[in-house]
């Protein structure tokens, strides 16, 4: 009964920055670990982020490192992803997920998701 919404996306160009939301509702409070995934037009989807209830552990893919930033709001039933120096190949379809156990990096370790947002950036 929980439901995840994503919100944020949008075109940007090579080296600008967004913030994508993923805003939980329902019965909130069994979410453990949100993450982030993301799937390119003809590509699998792959693992970018994830963080734990406090926030003390996160988890990036390499290919993000330095560049996003993964939070939440658990106050605010919200959870972040902070995206700098954006390049084209970081366009993709962006997914927010949530399992009620623990970080991973396999999407068949979540059970909730999110309908997706368009992140496109342009050269």
């Amino acid at each position: 009964q929980v439901q995840l919404v994503e919100s944020g996306g949008g075109l940007v160009q090579t080296g600008g920055s967004l913030r994508l939301s993923c805003a939980a509702s329902g019965r909130t409070f069994s979410l453990y670990t949100m993450a982030w995934f993301r799937q390119a037009l003809g590509k699998e989807r792959e693992f970018v982020a994830a963080i734990t209830w406090r926030g003390s552990n996160t988890r990036y893919a390499d290919s993000v490192k330095g560049r996003f930033t993964i939070s939440r709001d658990n106050a605010k039933n919200t959870g972040y992803l902070q995206m700098n120096s954006l390049s084209p190949e970081d366009t993709a379809v962006y997914f927010c997920a949530a399992n009620q156990y623990g970080l991973a990096e396999d999407e068949r370790d979540y059970n909730i998701w999110g309908p997706g947002t368009q992140v496109t950036v342009s050269s």
